[in-house]
């Protein structure tokens, strides 16, 4: 594989824990990945040394979870994740154990999830570390828990969503073992912190395996798990699935979530948004997605001043994206979209979000008060030269006259 600077700092950080006389090998997704072929997003790396040790032997350190033996390491601007060979003590709340003991290579590598996760490689040396025959299950394509999975899943029950993305991601199978246990706990799901079921969630619908994902996530019955609840019929698992599959590349959480909250009002909407944690930021743009695609499927096309008010929203490539995704999704033809795209395309940058011929100002010098008049004029002025029907400041303060002989 190439080397990157992700790849080059992974590989400092092993070489002189080894100058030290230590052990130090990269560890779970980065090994599969390569394995894979696929460039990793990020290397987590795993030593014998302890984190004190680490600290010592390192001038640019962050303790992020020192109590399991995790530290960060700084080479340049990025930061690797370094983890001391470790077995973990008994899990009490289905997510962390209490505590975790310092142990060799091969007992770290049975205390994680899947085999495919649970691999080392040399970089020195240049060679895979397998103590769970996870190459076998990686040739093979398939996802299974490392020993018993009735034991992993109720250790850590956010494995049983993992287990879906994972298996949706590569086009994997679940071992029948693993797929047994994964659909006998799918409701300790609801006992998982929203925020990471959120995370995977947003990974999955992120992906352009996303409608394996969906279809994992129902034969497992996991989903009506994702979010409280939740109502999934048959017709709405179809429908969602239909509008996923006619979503163009790139795809957003926020544009994911749309495609599965098409068919909800508002409050809806904001109540699962809520239920998973979503920024106020997410949480608008998903509810605006939804509201504004119901606007475009069902309404006239948007007048010139509403187009580029739907422009002005930096989620407007989104909302094409799934307005595009509706109309194919419901068996209806694409010129609309066709259509609107093209005006949009027409429209020069510079005209989405001109500068007001009428201001706040102009307002008070006319002796208006605060008030809802006060808004209410300014919208209307500006409208009006959104949709070019008045084209300089002199019209602008004419329509402004008018707006105000008729409130009073």
């Amino acid at each position: 594989m190439n080397p990157t600077p992700l790849r080059d700092a992974a590989l400092q950080i092993v070489r002189r824990l080894r100058e030290n006389e230590h052990i130090a090998l990269w560890a779970g997704g980065c090994v599969r990945d390569q394995i894979l072929g696929i460039e990793p997003k990020d290397y987590d790396i795993a030593t014998d040394a302890v984190p004190a040790r680490v600290i010592e032997l390192f001038r640019h350190t962050r303790k992020v979870g020192a109590q399991f033996g995790v530290v960060l390491v700084r080479i340049g601007r990025i930061w690797t994740e370094v983890a001391t060979f470790r077995s973990d003590l008994p899990y009490e709340d289905g997510r962390h154990p209490s505590g975790v003991v310092f142990s060799s290579p091969e007992e770290d590598a049975h205390r994680r999830d899947f085999t495919v996760n649970g691999l080392f490689f040399d970089p020195v040396e240049e060679c895979v570390v397998d103590y769970i025959d996870g190459q076998t299950d990686l040739a093979a394509g398939i996802i299974r828990a490392i020993g018993d999975p009735v034991a992993r899943f109720r250790e850590d029950h956010l494995r049983l969503i993992r287990a879906v993305r994972f298996a949706a991601r590569f086009g994997f199978q679940i071992e029948p073992g693993t797929k047994n246990a994964l659909t006998e706990q799918a409701s300790n799901l609801r006992d998982v912190s929203r925020e990471r079921v959120r995370d995977e969630l947003a990974m999955m619908l992120q992906d352009p395996q996303r409608c394996a994902a969906l279809d994992l996530l129902v034969e497992h019955k996991l989903l009506e798990h994702v979010w409280s609840a939740a109502e999934w019929s048959p017709q709405r698992v179809a429908d969602c699935r239909r509008i996923l599959s006619a979503l163009k590349e790139p795809v957003s959480f926020e544009l994911g979530m749309a495609s599965l909250l098409h068919d909800h009002d508002p409050s809806a909407c904001r109540r699962v948004c809520r239920d998973l944690t979503c920024s106020n930021d997410s949480l608008g743009r998903i509810c605006r997605l939804v509201a504004r695609g119901d606007g475009l499927l069902e309404a006239h096309p948007p007048d010139l001043g509403e187009l580029k008010v739907l422009m002005d929203d930096r989620g407007f490539d989104d909302l094409m994206n799934f307005y595009r995704a509706r109309l194919l999704a419901g068996d209806r033809s694409e010129k609309p979209w066709t259509e609107l795209r093209r005006r949009a395309d027409a429209i020069p940058p510079h005209a989405v979000r001109p500068d007001p011929f009428v201001r706040g100002d102009d307002l008070i010098e006319a002796g208006l008060e605060a008030g809802p008049a006060y808004k209410r004029i300014l919208d209307r002025v500006y409208m009006a030269q959104l949709r070019e029907e008045i084209q300089s400041r002199s019209e602008g303060l004419e329509l402004l006259r008018q707006c105000l002989e008729e409130e009073a």
